[in-house]
C-alpha cells in the first residue's frame, strides 16, 4: 500500500529529504487534498519538458501544471489552465500557482472546481477566515482537529 502511494505521489515523500520550503508547501497542499478525500491528480498535472504542450489539452476545467526537466526537483514552469486555456505561467512553485488561482477565482467570480471544493473551502474559510461560520462537516472536523 505505501509503495503504491509512493509511486503515485512521489513529491509527498520528498518532504523529509528536502530543505526547499516550496517543495514542503507543495507536499502539505497535496496532503491536504488527499486528507479531504479529493484527487490531486485531477487538478495538479506534472509533465516533462518534452510534453509541455499537453497541459492545455489535458486540463479541461481548471488546474495547475508543472513542467520539469528530466524529473528534476525544481520545476521549470508552473502555470494555470482554465477551461483548456493557459492563463498564467512562470510561477516559481505550485503553491504560488495555487495562490494566484485562488485570486483569479475571486477576481473572475468563478466557482471552485468540483474536484477540489473542500480544499478551496478550507483555504477560504479556515486559512483566510472568509465566511468561516458556515462550515461543511468535513471542514468543521478538520478545524476541530487543527485547533485542539
Amino acid at each position: 500500500m505505501i509503495g503504491e502511494f509512493k509511486n503515485r505521489w512521489p513529491a509527498l515523500f520528498q518532504q523529509s529529504e528536502c530543505d526547499d520550503i516550496d517543495t514542503k508547501r507543495e507536499c502539505i497542499l497535496k496532503s491536504l487534498v488527499i486528507y479531504l478525500n479529493e484527487d490531486p491528480d485531477s487538478f495538479f498535472k506534472e509533465y516533462l519538458d518534452s510534453a509541455a504542450e499537453d497541459a492545455e489539452r489535458d486540463i479541461k476545467v481548471m488546474g495547475i501544471y508543472t513542467i520539469r526537466r528530466d524529473g528534476n526537483e525544481k520545476p521549470e514552469d508552473v502555470g494555470i489552465v482554465i477551461e483548456g486555456i493557459k492563463v498564467l505561467n512562470n510561477f516559481g512553485s505550485v503553491i504560488m500557482g495555487f495562490i494566484m488561482l485562488f485570486g483569479l477565482i475571486y477576481a473572475l467570480d468563478l466557482s471552485f472546481p468540483d474536484n477540489l471544493k473542500y480544499t478551496f473551502e478550507f483555504f477560504q474559510k479556515i486559512i483566510m477566515n472568509l465566511d468561516g461560520h458556515k462550515l461543511n462537516t468535513k471542514i468543521q472536523q478538520l478545524k476541530i482537529k487543527l485547533f485542539a
